[in-house]
């Protein structure tokens, strides 16, 4: 009686909580209101849901030996302790989405992100990373493409492993194109992140050895990046030139760095950066919760914006369904199936762990998503606008108009360049106005409540490059991590012509596989970085409806399983997120290609035709030459990923009728069972 009370009065605090949040007018919402509503709904989803989920409708039995048993060789296979395994997975998952996504979407204000992220993560993103981790570790690890085609037939699988890489080189793209945005004419940020590539080498090569503990190996990188944050502040006036590159030149460097990442031994770069970051990750989230709750921040953006009708310059587009798109990994991720399917399968040593690591990491992200949206709305609106506000910082007269904008909206959006200036020197930046891409803001953010329980003369600045170091190795494990996953699905489409390809041991079908991979996630991330506005208007957005029509496909693949393990009565627990987001995403591509409102690629093409045709001159012509490039490009893509993505879902209610109808046997490719040793 005690525990049903509890929970009852969990439930009423997490309700309560989400009422204020969505209804106190007036003054300021205070931060811990969201706090509340998030600890609350990770608490009952958590104990009453995911268990529902795993014992009745997956029906995990912990006596049978999982895919990292079976398979077990010592190199991919390996049966891990299951917290260990639920920090690879957490470090592997936690990209840019849950820090960049809920920022970008505080253009609307922070209610419907807030509900969005509750909602989406519990029903949708926790059911999604379970249900495909579970699948794949009764499947001997197989990646999603490879299980499509089992369970359904070898044309849908086909369809869905092109489709597979054409969603990971956006995403891959967009991952790279944020660190850039961050790191652009930063050069204490530059140095930072550089300083943990030798870091996590050193680490490699020592813990390789075998001389050196891995205590005393991760003390190291601990001190070490806390070293090249401080160190940044005291570069030579030689080195801060030397490391102050622009976009396209960080393009370049990060290609290589993928390039690098992928072909090089796992235990040398990979391996000790995916661990250190884990430190790194998981310490700082739970330092900014602390400090969200000692500090209380009021959130001075108000709950809804008027930018919600599609109005805004941060996302083109109305909040339905563009909250979605641009909160993407924070609620649900399309992403997280290739890792549930990729290398976690093949650790996790005991099917009762599914609900830890599969649904408990992504509810774990969506706290971390609902501590961005404080970050951000913690801010003043003027200048959170001003941070993304899509201009050259070394064009006055653009930013004096764009301040100028900002300033229309109305007092609570009051801005001035002169604040701007002061808040990038206390920042110890060139500059902080035109710093889009979410990133920045949320650093910012973060620095200032740091500030304030640590102050100090230069304290603004030195937690500012730590948010910056702490977001970039979030995002760039996430994209190292990735390009590996790729270059393993491209490995396998090609080796159905050169079966050569397949061998992942052999180093040229790797190099080849990695050139080709970088080269097509690397001409996205290239164009973005030249086109001023390719991130917020185009990338972003179509990262978004990528990523969740990945979901859509994961989704389609976890009913078809339910309804083949003969639990058609449960299986509304994936097709009603799959029916959502397929309306969600195909209204956004439709949108993102044809409407005004989104600022559609379409309008887009022909206002810049008419630009030119009117007789452009100089850079002027060149950016609106660039820009028309994207815009066309970008039509193709998306265009390509909803049909798609259409074809597997029409494939999969095909294959969904025959087997209700029993006029298809239900035949599960599930791998032999064997017993776990007692």
């Amino acid at each position: 009686m005690l525990r049903v009370l509890l929970w009852i009065a969990v439930s009423l605090l997490g309700a309560c909580a989400v009422g204020v949040a969505a209804f106190q007018r007036g003054e300021p919402v205070n931060a811990l209101w969201l706090v509340v509503a998030g600890i609350c709904t990770f608490a009952v989803s958590y104990r009453f849901y995911s268990a529902w989920l795993v014992a009745k409708v997956l029906t995990i039995d912990d006596r049978r030996a999982p895919a990292a048993v079976t398979c077990s060789d010592g190199k991919d296979f390996v049966p891990t302790p299951k917290w260990v395994v639920f920090g690879h997975h957490f470090a592997a998952i936690a990209g840019p989405g849950p820090l960049v996504g809920p920022v970008l979407a505080a253009q609307f204000g922070y209610l419907p992100g807030m509900l969005w992220i509750l909602v989406g993560a519990t029903l949708g993103g926790g059911v999604h990373d379970a249900v495909v981790l579970f699948a794949s570790m009764r499947r001997d690890g197989k990646s999603l493409g490879q299980m499509l085609k089992e369970e359904l037939n070898p044309v849908i699988g086909l369809i869905a492993m092109v489709s597979l890489l054409a969603i990971m080189t956006i995403i891959l793209a967009v991952l790279g194109l944020v660190v850039v945005k961050a790191l652009a004419e930063s050069p204490w940020g530059l140095f930072t992140i550089a300083a943990t590539i030798p870091l996590a080498m050193v680490m490699g090569i020592a813990i390789k050895s075998g001389k050196v503990s891995v205590m005393a190996a991760s003390i190291f990188g601990v001190v070490g990046l806390l070293a090249a944050v401080v160190g940044g502040k005291y570069l030579t006036p030689e080195m801060l030139k030397a490391l102050t590159l622009d976009s396209k030149q960080l393009a370049w460097a990060i290609m290589i760095y993928g390039f690098a990442a992928s072909v090089l031994p796992v235990w040398l770069l990979l391996a000790p950066r995916d661990y250190l970051s884990t430190f790194m990750k998981l310490g700082t989230v739970a330092i900014l919760a602390v400090f969200i709750i000692f500090l209380a921040p009021p959130l001075h953006m108000p709950a809804v914006t008027p930018f919600i009708d599609g109005s805004g310059f941060v996302v083109a587009g109305p909040v339905f369904p563009f909250v979605c798109i641009t909160i993407a990994c924070g609620a649900v991720s399309g992403f997280h199936a290739l890792i549930s399917s990729g290398t976690t399968p093949k650790l996790l040593a005991r099917e009762k762990d599914i609900r830890l690591v599969g649904y408990g990491s992504m509810v774990v992200e969506m706290l971390v998503a609902l501590m961005a949206i404080i970050a951000a709305c913690a801010l003043q609106p003027g200048q959170y606008f001003a941070i993304n506000s899509p201009v050259d910082p070394n064009n006055i007269a653009a930013v004096d108009a764009q301040i100028a904008k900002i300033n229309a909206y109305g007092p609570e959006y009051a801005v001035t360049r002169a604040e701007m200036e002061q808040l990038a020197r206390d920042l110890g930046e060139p500059h902080i106005i035109g710093k889009i891409g979410g990133a920045p803001t949320f650093a910012v953010g973060m620095a200032h409540m740091f500030a304030k329980v640590i102050p100090g003369q230069t304290a603004l600045s030195l937690w500012y490059h730590f948010a910056i170091m702490f977001e970039a190795l979030f995002i760039l494990t996430t994209l190292d991590a990735g390009t590996r996953v790729g270059r393993f699905i491209l490995q396998d489409l090609l080796g159905q012509v050169v079966p050569k390809m397949r061998d992942t041991g052999s180093w040229t079908a790797n190099v080849i596989a990695t050139f080709l991979l970088v080269a097509a996630w690397g001409y996205f991330l290239y164009q973005g970085a030249i086109d001023p506005e390719g991130i917020a208007k185009s990338l972003w957005p179509i990262f978004g409806i990528a990523n969740q029509l990945l979901a859509v496909i994961a989704f389609c693949l976890g009913t078809t399983i339910l309804i083949k393990m003969g639990k058609a009565r449960y299986a509304w627990c994936t097709l009603v997120p799959m029916v959502f987001l397929t309306l969600v995403t195909f209204t956004a591509g439709i949108m993102k290609i044809w409407s005004p409102m989104a600022a559609g690629f379409l309008p887009t093409i022909q206002k810049l035709e008419a630009a030119i045709a009117g007789g452009l001159q100089g850079e002027a012509l060149q950016k609106a030459q660039t820009a028309l490039t994207n815009a066309k490009v970008d039509v193709g893509i998306t265009a390509m990923f909803l049909i798609f993505v259409a074809a597997i879902v029409i494939g999969c209610v095909r294959e969904w009728v025959l087997l209700l109808c029993r006029q298809k046997p239900a035949v599960l490719h599930e791998s032999e069972y064997v017993a776990l040793a007692e």
